[in-house]
């Protein structure tokens, strides 16, 4: 415990005001050996690890492999906001970098909370009470998905979504590296586990 403790200290002293290009975030599971033997299908085996909490999610400059947060818990709004939280705690205040996820749809949500901002929106009649402001990303939020369609245990398909930002916007900052889309350098390699430990 005055480990964790130390090293949480370690962080906080050295993790700060960083000026990051980008972030890749991603959120693991482990794979259970029934779909390797190819009793349950990946879906199943996705939608019972779901309600497990044991996701780790971790956030990385992959530039410089620099982890910037890991955590453990369920793939949950509550804990993309939580990781998302901490990586803006990190970064200075005037830095956003260009962020890179799979497609789980609830980073989009953790990422306008924490780079966004409410736009006023225009009256469409003369009287009664203004219209609420609408929230959107900030001017320079750049963010894209990397889409993967997984089909017999196969990777059959990966699409690239930019959400927020442009693609020629997105591309300039990977080009500084020679880089394309993707969540490699934060993706790890899924770990085989027997379905009675995690069922249990």
């Amino acid at each position: 415990m005055e480990a964790a403790d130390q090293l949480r200290a370690f962080s906080r002293f050295f993790l700060h005001d960083l000026h990051l290009a980008q972030v890749q975030l991603d959120e693991l599971y482990a794979v259970l050996s029934a779909v390797k033997d190819g009793k349950v299908s990946e879906a199943e085996a996705i939608e019972h690890l779901e309600r497990s909490p044991q996701w780790v999610w971790v956030a990385m400059d992959p530039e410089s492999k620099l982890l910037l947060a890991i955590d453990v818990g369920a793939r949950t709004l509550a804990m993309a906001q939580r990781v998302v939280h901490h990586v803006a705690q990190v970064l200075a205040p005037d830095c956003a970098p260009l962020f890179l996820t799979d497609g789980f749809r609830e980073y989009l949500t953790a990422l306008l909370t924490h780079y966004g901002q409410g736009v006023p929106l225009p009256r469409r009649q003369a009287q009664g009470p203004a219209p609420k402001p609408r929230w959107m990303p900030l001017p320079g939020l750049l963010y894209a998905q990397v889409v993967k369609t997984v089909r017999r245990r196969r990777l059959v398909r990966v699409r690239h979504r930019v959400v927020f930002g442009t693609l020629e916007a997105v591309q300039q900052v990977l080009a500084a590296c020679g880089w394309q889309i993707n969540t490699a350098f934060v993706e790890v390699r899924p770990v085989g586990r027997k379905a009675a430990a995690a069922s249990g």
